[in-house]
């Protein structure tokens, strides 16, 4: 009986994964604020954990949801935001990023990112994606991530996690159904892609 009730009891512990709160934002549409019901839609279904705005023609949703995975806090996110009847345009941080944004995400400081980005310190660091002929040019923050994950200059699951925001915008993006399954699979791929060798 003892052996079982061990049994039992490492079982459970290795299929339970640790809560945490995960913070981001969903950005959405499709609802008026002015309504009379406008708060109680998104509370009634399941976004008690989100502060809510309306701000520049958009509903703003900032969440601390607690989840396993930062990759199930949106994905349950999402699913409470189209219950409420809105409509989900995509979750944010912002993965369009400036060296002072990566600096930022990763921890260093705004000459090193400039270094890294000039290639004076590494190579092949990542193109910028948006505003390429200006002085303040936009990178991809999941594909910059990715390359200081390889680099040793980030954890693993920080680079997981830009990779996380950017499927799911492109989830978004595709539409359809099963979000969730979706994300997952994508997610999956990333992970393997990225293995287990790096920071943590």
């Amino acid at each position: 009986m003892l052996t079982r009730l061990l049994i039992y009891a490492a079982t459970t512990h290795a299929v339970t994964a640790p809560m945490k709160n995960h913070t981001f934002s969903i950005i959405a549409s499709g609802l008026d604020p002015k309504a009379g019901d406008f708060f109680d839609r998104f509370y009634e279904a399941g976004c008690d954990d989100a502060t809510i705005a309306f701000q520049k023609g958009h509903i703003i949703l900032d969440f601390a949801r607690a989840a396993a995975s930062l990759q199930e806090a949106i994905a349950s996110a999402i699913a409470d935001v189209k219950k409420a009847g809105a409509t989900v345009d995509r979750v944010e941080p912002d993965p369009l990023v400036s060296l002072s944004d990566m600096a930022a995400r990763a921890g260093l400081t705004r000459a090193a990112m400039t270094n890294y980005s000039k290639g004076t310190r590494a190579r092949d660091f990542p193109a910028p994606v948006a505003r390429v002929t200006s002085e303040s040019p936009l990178w991809d923050w999941a594909t910059v991530a990715r390359w200081m994950y390889r680099h040793g200059k980030l954890a693993r699951a920080a680079a997981i996690d830009a990779a996380i925001v950017k499927q799911a915008n492109a989830v978004i993006d595709e539409g359809g159904g099963d979000m969730a399954r979706r994300l997952k699979k994508k997610v999956r791929e990333v992970e393997k892609e990225l293995g287990g060798v790096g920071t943590s």
